[in-house]
Order: C-alpha cells, then structure tokens, then sequence
C-alpha cells in the first residue's frame, strides 16, 4: 500500500505509530517488503536454500491474486533470513512500507489456472507443493521443473492434477507429514483425501518437460471421499502424528474427526463448536489430543479429543481465546516450542499465545492488555492479516500476508512481513533479568567503576514482556498503580462458551 493512511481510522493509525516505536523491544528480526501490484492470499516458508554464519537463504511460497486484468500467478521467492541476534536495532526499525526489500527477490512466477488461495508443500518433498484455487480442482506444482521465466501469454503447465470434487474447493487444503497425503475440503461438503505415493518419484525428478501443458498433466483420483458436513468447509488438518488422521471444520459450525481406517463416516463430533462459521483449524504437533479451531465469532476455542463423543457439543471446550475484534483467518501451533500457538484475524493482529498460561495471576494494568496467556502482539499490518506461517526451521520466526486490495484499504496490493519475536519476551523471567543485569551500565547509560546516579541505583529492570505488553493494545491508561495482583475470577474467559 502507499505510504498514506488511506481508509485508516485515526485511531488504528495511531496505534500503528505506536507499534512501530516498538519494534527494537519486540523483535530480533524484523523486515517488510510491498506486494505491487497485486496481494497474495497466502504464505509460505520453503525449504532452507543456504546457510551463512550472519544468514540464511530460504525460499518463500506466495502468489499473485490479480482482477482478472493479468494472470494469476504462484510465485518462487528468495529471502535472505538474518541470524538471530545479529540484527541491528536501528536497522530493523527503519522500513519504508512503499518499498521492495532488499531481502526478498522473487525467483520465478508460474501462470496458474484461477486464483491461489493456498498453498502447502509436501513435507519429504519440499520443492512440490499442492495449490487450492477457485476451482474443484487441485494442483501440484513440482517449482524446480518450472521454468525461471514465463511467457505473459503462457499456459499453466502443473505436474498433476487433484480431481474428485463436485464444486469449488478453494481453501481447505492440508497435507500429512506422513505418507505423502493430501485431504482437501469444498463447497460440495465432501473432505476428500489423496495420495501422492505412487507419483513421488515422476513429481520429484527436477527435469525439465517441454511438453508439458494443462491437458497433459496426470489426473489423480481420491482415495476417500469423506461425508458428514452439511455446508462448505473452510479447513482440514491431518494429525501429525498420522496419515489416517483428520479433522476438518466449515460453515456449518462444526469440528469433525475422521480415520480412513474406521471408513468415511466421522469418528468425533464437536456440533456447534463456535457460534459462527469455523474458518480454521489446527492440530497440536505436540499433544495429538489437541486441537485449536478458529470463527468469525472473533475467537479460538480449544478441544480435547480424549473428551469427545460423536454428540459433543461446543460446550466441551477446554478454553476460550480471547482478544481479537474480528474473524480469525488462521491458526497454527508453533512447531518448535510446546503450547505456543499463533492467530492471525481480519482485525490485522497476529497474536501469540502460551497454553501454559492459562489462569495466571495479573496486575490491574496487565489486564487491561488482554488475558495472561496473549504472550505477544504482531500488529505491523495495515489491514486484515490473511495468512501467516511459522518458520519450520528458524524457532519464533514467523512470515504474514495482508490484504491491502479492497477500496478502503487504499486499493494497494499487500504487505508481506518476515519477523521473529525477541527471545527476552518468551524465556524465563529470572533468565532474562540476570542477562539484563549483565548489562545494566548500559541499560541506565552509566559507565563501569563510576558512582551511580540515584536514580539509576533505583531503576528496577522489568522482563521485556513488560514491552510486548505495552506493545498490545488497551484501553487509556486511566490508573497509574500497577494495583496487586488477582486471582482469576470464576467464569472469567468464558465469555465464548457456546450458548
């Protein structure tokens, strides 16, 4: 988007401001690049291309969602990732949201058949990757066969083609970590499952195909065709820890569980999980009795499946998730750090949540920034966050998209954001005062071996948390006491509780 705050309330603008001040407590890392002309409805980390001793070359998975006045497009980025703690405060809180970053080139742009609503990548495989559009169809794009430079007037040419639906499926897409499985969800209600088993071998070869076009691309039949939702499905996730596995949530408000072994009925039922359409979905790639989901009712509900039946309903949540102030888009457990999951909504926040959290005592000011277990705040982006994803190989690194196409968000392309959350905020309190204090000369600007200013004898140092706090948004800061702190009240976070 262009610099101006084109169809931005004052209010968010200057919350905006603020967060940008901010950036140096933070953030290790953080870097932005404008998406011109057009925005990308997803992301995607790829694999890890080179190592360096300050960074890291990865590639990035995005795509270009046009009017219909150009192509659509999936796009091949390099990004050059920065170590952590090697960055530079002033550095990375100097960005202009106008322009290209230097970090991010794209590497190729692959015409595609209609619109790229997501993407995912297969996991043995990471050069393939499986594509959603506006379409029944599904693809499955081998990036290294493609080739680094299309015609504008060329023809999609993926390596196979997912078919089985009745009627569009254009964003439930999940891919398994084992077996090669891909389980896609539509408007036709169905959750269908694939196996790229057989083809691995001809999708993986990286040589090229010059005869290769849309027509010609092998057709793969499902291998189950899934029945139980009565409206379109948004999301479907495979346990991690198995390719039978599933769960998908859609329109009709429910959270399914299915197990190609048990055949194509559900196995699990949460009905009426939300009290709105369920958008997304993710399972624990930790406790695989674990899953999160995700509504326009604005929240995040978790479920433990050792606790459902077949007649489960929404009051059978384990906890609530409150914070955001408009429907999620997406939800993902991080891969690296057990009980940390992130959000992103249309409300244009990213939040990071710790499970272990739940119930913790707050002051009075903490509270007024949102429940204890909200452990951190990405409020970079001008306008609704879309996707995002965790960096499976750089620990509390994450990648988001915004959507800045529509009228009122000044009728740019998007905004895409490489971050990762300073490593003060999420260690332990007494690890990171005693590193504070290692520095504390520098911290309160005095020298080793010279008296102390009182004031500087007095100055408490506080947990960088005390900054992502401050970096999350509350109301005015109406009392200046922190207060004691307080026991949570009975029935407080329940205020998503299906009714």
């Amino acid at each position: 988007m262009a610099g101006e705050d084109i169809g931005i309330e004052p209010a968010t603008s200057k919350q905006y401001n603020r967060w940008k001040t901010l950036i140096p407590f933070l953030y290790d890392w953080f870097n932005n690049h404008n998406l011109v002309p057009w925005p990308s409805y997803t992301c995607r980390w790829g694999p890890q291309m080179e190592s360096h001793t300050y960074k890291n070359k990865q590639r990035l998975y995005l795509s270009e969602r046009t009017d219909g006045s150009a192509p659509n497009t999936l796009l091949v980025m390099n990004a050059e990732v920065i170590r952590p703690r090697v960055a530079a405060a002033e550095h990375i809180a100097k960005f202009n949201e106008e322009h290209l970053s230097p970090f991010v080139k794209k590497h190729k742009v692959i015409p595609h058949p209609g619109e790229v609503n997501k993407i995912r990548e297969v996991p043995d495989i990471p050069h393939v990757v499986v594509t959603h559009t506006d379409a029944p169809e599904l693809y499955v794009w081998n990036v290294e066969r493609q080739p680094a430079e299309a015609q504008a007037d060329a023809e999609p040419t993926p390596d196979a083609i997912l078919i089985g639906h009745k009627e569009n499926a254009e964003f439930a897409l999940g891919m398994s970590r084992k077996g090669s499985c891909v389980a896609s969800g539509g408007q036709d209600k169905m959750v269908l499952l694939w196996s790229l088993e057989d083809h691995k071998t001809a999708l993986s070869s990286t040589s090229a195909d010059n005869s290769a076009n849309l027509q010609k691309a092998p057709k793969i039949e499902p291998r189950f065709k899934f029945q139980g939702h009565k409206d379109t499905i948004e999301d479907v996730r495979f346990n991690p820890f198995s390719e039978y596995e599933l769960c998908s949530v859609g329109d009709d408000k429910t959270l399914l569980f299915w197990d190609s072994r048990a055949g194509t009925s559900p196995v699990l039922k949460v009905l009426k999980a939300h009290n709105n359409d369920l958008h997304c979905c993710d399972w624990s790639p930790f406790e695989d009795h674990l899953i999160v989901t995700g509504s326009a009712d604005k929240n995040l509900r978790l479920f433990d499946r050792r606790k459902l039946t077949l007649t489960t309903t929404g009051a059978a949540v384990v906890h609530c998730f409150e914070s955001h102030e408009a429907p999620i888009t997406t939800v993902e457990w991080s891969p690296h750090a057990k009980g940390i999951l992130a959000s992103s909504s249309e409300d244009a926040k990213v939040n990071v949540w710790d499970c272990t959290k739940f119930g913790a005592r707050q002051s009075v000011d903490e509270r007024k920034y949102g429940p204890p277990e909200l452990l951190f705040q990405h409020a970079g982006h001008r306008s609704q966050v879309v996707d995002f994803h965790w960096n499976p190989v750089d620990p509390w690194t994450c990648l988001s998209v915004s959507d800045e196409s529509s009228e009122l968000s000044g009728g740019g392309g998007g905004t895409l954001q490489l971050w990762r959350v300073n490593d003060l905020i999420y260690r332990p309190e007494k690890e990171v005062l005693a590193e504070l204090e290692k520095h504390r000369n520098q911290i309160t600007g005095t020298k080793s071996g010279t008296p102390k200013p009182a004031a500087a004898k007095q100055l408490p140092l506080q947990s960088p948390s005390k900054a992502a706090s401050a970096g999350k948004e509350g109301p005015p800061d109406t009392n200046k006491g922190e207060g004691e702190p307080q026991k949570m009240e009975e029935g407080d976070g329940d205020g998503c509780a299906a009714k």
